[in-house]
């Protein structure tokens, strides 16, 4: 069954894996989830999918890329099945999308790009610079699901009183904290030294801002610096090992203040 430009070709689950990079198994979770279903399945349970699965597989694909949840993408592709011309309309839709991602990206490579030239020259980068590019609101959702809507209502509140000024200056903050720690690490200052406890306290005043955490919950975000790739990125950007560093040295201030 190969491939040609006729409406009526088919492909096997075998051969719709390899053109499209997607596991045999994968595609077999998204039939059992109602979002691709095979054009017809033979003897044996043999799948086999036509040009429409293949433009639905695209559709799907593409969402994942923007971060979409699998639900989510079936809720956006449930009239699939509809005029060629609403059809267009939702990849132009996703097309869109994926011009402001890239467009974005291009942002951060700048960013990234600004930062380097900056590091070497000895120069200290504008704080409000260092962060053109980022889109937070990606991460409402996740933090909604793991903390719940009040938290994150009042610290994008808090946030939303705190003005461009305000905002700007805790950007400011931020940079010099995790500029410190790093040298403070250099310097192969201990965790638990008053150097090191000072920026630690300055840190969980700015945390404090949005919320209060115990000394439980401060040890946990700590955690989450090191296990979280994005959030050990960010400091991990000041310097190699910075994030167990931090978390280390965030356990020893729950334990000594928060506890």
């Amino acid at each position: 069954m190969k491939s040609t430009s006729t409406s009526t070709s088919t492909w096997t689950i075998g051969e719709l894996a390899r053109l499209s990079g997607v596991t045999s198994r994968t595609l077999r979770h998204y039939d059992a989830i109602d979002l691709l279903a095979p054009r017809a399945v033979g003897a044996g349970g043999r799948r086999v999918y036509g040009r429409r699965e293949l433009l639905r597989l695209q559709q799907i694909l593409v969402l994942r890329e923007l971060d979409v949840s699998l639900p989510t993408v079936a809720e956006i592709l449930s009239d699939d099945g509809g005029p060629g011309a609403r059809r267009v309309d939702r990849l132009r839709e996703h097309h869109e999308r994926l011009l402001a991602e890239r467009d974005r990206f291009d942002r951060l490579a700048r960013t990234v790009a600004s930062t380097i030239t900056a590091l070497e020259k000895g120069e200290d980068m504008a704080a409000d610079k260092l962060y053109e590019g980022f889109d937070n609101s990606q991460y409402d959702a996740e933090a909604r699901e793991r903390w719940g809507d009040e938290p994150v209502d009042r610290g994008a509140a808090a946030w939303e009183r705190m003005g461009p000024a305000g905002q700007a200056e805790h950007h400011r903050e931020t940079a010099a904290i995790g500029a410190g720690l790093a040298s403070a690490m250099a310097d192969v200052v201990a965790a638990g030294d008053e150097r090191v406890q000072g920026l630690v306290a300055r840190h969980y005043a700015q945390v404090a801002i949005f919320w209060t955490p115990s000394a439980q919950a401060y040890r946990g975000l700590g955690q989450m610096y090191v296990d979280d790739e994005r959030f050990r990125a960010t400091y991990e950007a000041y310097a190699e090992g910075l994030a167990e560093y931090l978390r280390d040295a965030m356990s020893i201030y729950a334990t000594a203040r928060l506890a």
